[in-house]
């Protein structure tokens, strides 16, 4: 029975000291692959801004603004998680870092709303995914805080719920620019099943990869198929 016990204990702590190195250099590579996608967010606000004051009117400048802004808000506040692992303002660090994933939502669909679809459609459009970042901010602050899953259902459902306004969208972003919309969404819920699997190695590194790659995909089409003064908008 000893042997047993002590076979045992000593493939815990292998297991243990495998688990650990590998947790830190997750840790390490999400705060390195998020820490360089706030220098792109911020490069990207500043050229998405300029265009947007260069060929059109202040709600392209207001819809740019608050596109960019909350970019560099997600990737920062999940930058400074995944830099201080271990910090008293962890708790508050992730806190942020998950309400940003609902704003950069929301976010990422204002230019769609305010800019590429006109009138009443994309004031609705514009409304409704906002109403359901400050819905699932609430909750995140009260029981998806426990529930992770949950969250992350939430994340994905706010993410697809604007195909409501796929025909609208359709109508007025060009072809090339709803197949970059859809392909980020592709990336991002692709990531997913990698956020999920926690004792796969590195996970959460993996997921941030799909999430960096997801934003890129969606800032293209902002850039090229939605902003004004591109060859490649409609007018």
């Amino acid at each position: 029975m000893r042997p047993c016990l002590r076979r045992d204990y000593q493939m815990a702590m292998d297991a243990s000291r495998a688990v650990v190195p590998h947790a830190r250099v997750d840790e390490l590579g999400s705060c390195i692959v998020h820490g360089l996608a706030v220098g792109l967010s911020i490069a990207g606000l500043v050229t998405l801004v300029a265009k947007a004051a260069m060929y059109g009117g202040s709600v392209a400048v207001f819809a740019s603004a608050l596109y960019g802004t909350t970019l560099i808000f997600l990737y920062a506040a999940s930058t400074l998680c995944h830099a201080l692992p271990h910090h008293s303002a962890q708790g508050v660090l992730r806190t942020l870092d998950h309400l940003g994933i609902y704003w950069l939502i929301a976010g990422t669909y204002t230019p769609f709303a305010l800019i590429a679809v006109p009138g009443t459609w994309g004031l609705c459009l514009f409304g409704m995914i906002w109403l359901l970042a400050i819905v699932g901010s609430v909750l995140e602050l009260g029981i998806l805080k426990r529930y992770h899953r949950a969250a992350v259902f939430m994340y994905v459902a706010m993410g697809w719920g604007a195909i409501a306004a796929f025909q609208p969208l359709a109508t007025h972003v060009p072809k090339a620019g709803l197949m970059l919309l859809v392909a980020g969404g592709v990336a991002y819920t692709a990531g997913v099943p990698f956020y999920l699997a926690k004792r796969l190695p590195f996970h959460h590194s993996l997921w941030h990869l799909f999430v960096v790659a997801g934003s890129v995909l969606h800032y293209f089409a902002v850039l090229f198929y939605v902003l004004p003064g591109g060859a490649a908008t409609r007018g």
